[in-house]
């Protein structure tokens, strides 16, 4: 239903890449804007680095967090026209398969099965979830079999300098060309929060052990299923 909150999530089949190289990840950001739209979706040069001259688009989810990694994805996602959401995930998904088949010459599936849709209800999971898809970039900084002794300032930096996660959008680079894929007051708005107290809420939850409860909670609730 209009104004409903989904994480969306999905990862390669049998956990591989999704992503082989920048362009790849590109074109799935470039997909987050050209077919965000009621109808058809938006044509675009998809060799342009940018998105500051695209066409205006007529929107059915509003994006408000994206992270890529390489061989998985999560979204959160505001729905804008009943039915928005389920239709704009559709698309992502049959987009970028056809697309990676063709580059590697390939058939089949990508993606180990159909993205989860999970709308946010819990008051649990509406405070976390958008610390959760942010934090998901620890795992390309800390090894999974070390213990995880994480550095707040490394950590954040890394964050606003990472090219595939909106995260760069919203503190890091604001020259960065996905600046429109997001909406950033309706972010703001929605989680009551502004960009100073949700770094300093985010850096609060990084200095315990909260992230690895949570994201073994969400694991163990099947809110999340994307892991290694």
């Amino acid at each position: 239903m209009v104004g409903d909150i989904y994480h969306i999530c999905n990862r390669g089949i049998r956990k591989e890449k999704i992503f082989d190289n920048d362009a790849d990840y590109f074109r799935f950001v470039l997909n987050l804007y050209r077919l965000n739209n009621k109808g058809e979706s938006l044509r675009m040069n998809p060799h342009r680095k940018s998105i500051d001259s695209f066409p205006e688009q007529d929107k059915i989810v509003e994006v408000l967090k994206w992270t890529l990694l390489s061989n998985h994805y999560h979204l959160l996602l505001y729905e804008k026209v009943d039915g928005g959401v389920l239709e704009f995930v559709k698309r992502l998904g049959n987009s970028f398969t056809k697309y990676i088949n063709i580059k590697r010459e390939a058939s089949g599936y990508l993606f180990q099965n159909s993205a989860r849709i999970i709308q946010i209800q819990s008051d649990k999971h509406f405070l976390y979830i958008p610390f959760y898809i942010d934090l998901n970039l620890l795992d390309l900084i800390y090894s999974k079999t070390e213990h995880r002794k994480i550095d707040i300032k490394k950590s954040l930096d890394f964050f606003k300098n990472y090219k595939w996660s909106s995260f760069r959008d919203y503190f890091g680079d604001q020259n960065s060309p996905f600046l429109k894929i997001i909406n950033k007051d309706l972010f703001y708005e929605t989680f009551d929060v502004n960009p100073k107290t949700y770094q300093k809420e985010l850096s609060d939850f990084l200095k315990g052990d909260e992230y690895e409860t949570l994201k073994c909670d969400l694991i163990k609730e099947k809110l999340v299923d994307v892991a290694g």
